[in-house]
């Protein structure tokens, strides 16, 4: 079975962290490298909490380079209310003693792709700055990527950042608008989906029958993620959107898709940061993505927790 190769591009965040363990738990991916940008957290934040995910993970070899601190255009958001703080709620994990990667970013992501053209799999589940930054600095980079699965927007969902918009997206319109032009292959897992991704109480109760350091992570993480979810959206439970999107990308059957012409408002006004499909073709543009609009919201459940009980175990106490 040839794995697939891939970087997650990301901003920790508590499902981003889920998603960067689901990679180190899943026999069909390679982690190559995570990049990390601002978004859920401040940079700085985001930097610390995906080498302490490594570490917790034993996944000491993995390196982790330093991205964008701030949108292309847009002021600075951070999602404090959703994420907590620091980026993970209520875990506290030690200090990590990995170092950053001494190279930005944007380099390493050049870099891994032009050295393996058509062989490299970017799953972006954070803002798309690092992403847009790449394929501006090197002409030949977005030919050179092999997929790339885009955590973002909202079709025919309500945005969760305003009325219209999604987090990822209104947090960088501009770099969004930068990559779904870029003629990348791209597969959107919007919230259409992982709006239906929820971890219930009673699947962290679950995993908190293994007793390991990583099932307490998620525990306490995820407890300050359901709170925000009850209080805000009347969810019982929390939504996992970034892990759905990295497992689309080796197993394609958890969703539909659909191939559409997709782009983001950078007008500015009620509508910034809105994506918007032509269903219809009225705009007679062929479609630049793939979009998954329909999901099996308990098979990847299963599939999730069955792999995250196998990690702690993995793990052990």
């Amino acid at each position: 079975m040839k794995k697939r190769r891939i970087i997650i591009d990301t901003d920790p965040g508590i499902d981003d962290a889920l998603a960067i363990l689901l990679a180190l738990a899943e026999p069909r991916v390679t982690l190559e490298a995570i990049t990390v940008t601002f978004g859920n957290c401040s940079l700085e934040n985001a930097q610390k909490n995906a080498l302490c995910i490594l570490e917790l993970a034993r996944a000491n070899q993995i390196p982790v380079a330093r991205g964008a601190h701030r949108p292309l255009v847009q002021p600075l958001l951070l999602a404090p209310e959703t994420h907590g703080t620091t980026g993970i709620g209520y875990a506290n994990l030690p200090e990590p003693s990995l170092q950053i990667y001494p190279e930005p970013a944007v380099n390493l992501l050049i870099q891994k792709v032009m050295d393996n053209p058509g062989e490299i799999t970017i799953i972006a589940i954070g803002p798309l700055t690092n992403i847009a930054l790449a394929v501006r600095v090197e002409p030949d980079f977005a030919p050179a990527v092999g997929e790339i699965f885009i955590m973002g927007g909202a079709i025919r969902h309500d945005g969760n950042t305003t009325p219209l918009a999604e987090f990822n997206t209104f947090c960088d319109p501009h770099a969004a608008h930068i990559v779904f032009h870029s003629g990348m292959p791209i597969t959107l897992v919007p919230l259409d989906v992982t709006y239906q991704v929820v971890f219930s109480s009673a699947d962290r109760d679950r995993l908190l029958e293994i007793p390991s350091p990583l099932t307490r992570f998620i525990s306490e993480a995820t407890r300050f993620y359901m709170e925000f979810h009850n209080e805000y959206q009347q969810i019982d439970g929390c939504v996992i959107n970034d892990p759905l999107a990295l497992a689309v990308s080796y197993l394609p059957y958890l969703v539909e898709t659909q191939e559409l012409y997709v782009d983001v408002d950078i007008s500015g006004g009620v509508s910034m940061g809105k994506t918007y499909a032509d269903a219809y073709r009225l705009l007679k543009k062929e479609p630049n993505m793939r979009v998954a609009l329909n999901v099996h919201p308990r098979k990847f459940m299963e599939y999730f927790l069955e792999r995250m009980e196998w990690l702690a175990g993995e793990i052990g106490w």
